[in-house]
């Protein structure tokens, strides 16, 4: 029997099966705070498509390029990106993401090798590493975050690492793998507040992804924990007050919170734009309540600017364990 494999005809199935027949939800306009950075654009072209092409070379993927992130132009224009590994198709099928749903296919385990040669080559002081969810691996891919970490100190020891997780749901003792390999950062996003998870969040439990990262900090209180959520999808201002309290009884260092954009007409609408006065009442609260890293903007994403902030995050614990002596 011969078997005849096509590689010419474009790949046919959806991005999202499951929202294929969802019926098509308005998409707003814009205001005139939302405004990104053309990608490839400006005097910073060059670098831009030198990053593109490192990333290429390399055969890694993005979460700048999967998730659709409107400051892909900016960061690119800056040899900064965000790592996606464990492939490009997810377990999960969050109403919020734009990232491609289905079974994965088998871990490549030549991609730590060649994600800590591409940090080498583009001289990042700190990077970003997060990845699709993968229900499929009995530690929900533990042990490749871990491989990559190791690969990247091992390579540019000089340089810092930030991992954005899944949250490990049902994976016994895969947390404990992820933190012994000692990232600098451990961020996990608990996207949106809890009366929205049914919605937005189906797969994942509030009270778990609060727990895995009061857990980071039980294990090593070394490492600092980010967690991030999106407004704009429907929560009130007290929900989020709650969610910032709820994560400073976790111990957690850094908050992000940003407009969430709906990548297209199927994904959850867009209950309103947040305003730019808003988002600095929101950080002032999130400061008043102790944080140490605050980023509280429309276009705040997880890994926005995650070098600068790094170096601020650790000038605040410095200070603030100044203060204590």
């Amino acid at each position: 029997m011969t078997v005849v494999i096509d590689n010419l005809t474009p790949d046919k199935r959806p991005r999202h099966p499951e929202k294929a027949n969802r019926p098509d939800s308005e998409v707003l306009r814009k205001p005139s705070w939302i405004r990104a950075k053309a990608p490839g654009a400006g005097p910073e072209a060059g670098v831009y498509a030198e990053t593109k092409k490192i990333i290429k070379d390399n055969n890694l993927v993005t979460v700048c390029e999967e998730a659709a992130c409107p400051n892909i132009g900016e960061c690119w224009s800056q040899r900064h990106a965000t790592m996606m590994i464990m492939g490009e198709i997810c377990t999960r099928a969050c109403a919020f993401c734009n990232v491609s749903t289905g079974m994965p296919l088998p871990l490549d385990t030549d991609e730590p090798a060649r994600v800590a040669d591409a940090v080498a080559k583009l001289g990042l002081r700190h990077i970003v590493i997060t990845s699709v969810d993968r229900d499929d691996l009995n530690d929900g891919g533990a042990q490749h975050f871990a491989d990559t970490i190791y690969a990247i100190r091992a390579n540019s020891p000089e340089t810092s690492i930030e991992i954005l997780t899944p949250d490990f749901l049902r994976k016994e003792g895969a947390l404990e793998i992820v933190v012994e390999a000692r990232p600098d950062v451990f961020n996990h996003n608990l996207e949106t507040t809890p009366r929205l998870y049914l919605n937005i969040r189906p797969g994942a439990r509030y009270f778990h992804s609060m727990r895995l990262l009061q857990l980071v900090k039980e294990i090593d209180p070394t490492i600092f924990t980010k967690s991030g959520i999106m407004v704009g999808l429907g929560e009130s201002r007290e929900e989020v007050m709650q969610v910032m309290d709820d994560m400073r009884s976790a111990d957690i260092d850094f908050i992000t919170i940003g407009q969430y954009l709906q990548p297209t007409r199927k994904h959850a609408p867009i209950d309103r734009f947040v305003t730019p006065e808003e988002f600095e009442s929101y950080a002032t609260m999130a400061r008043a309540k102790g944080f140490l890293m605050v980023s509280a903007t429309p276009l705040t994403r997880s890994s926005h600017h995650a070098d600068e902030d790094f170096a601020k995050l650790k000038a605040a614990r410095e200070a603030q364990q100044a203060r204590q002596v």
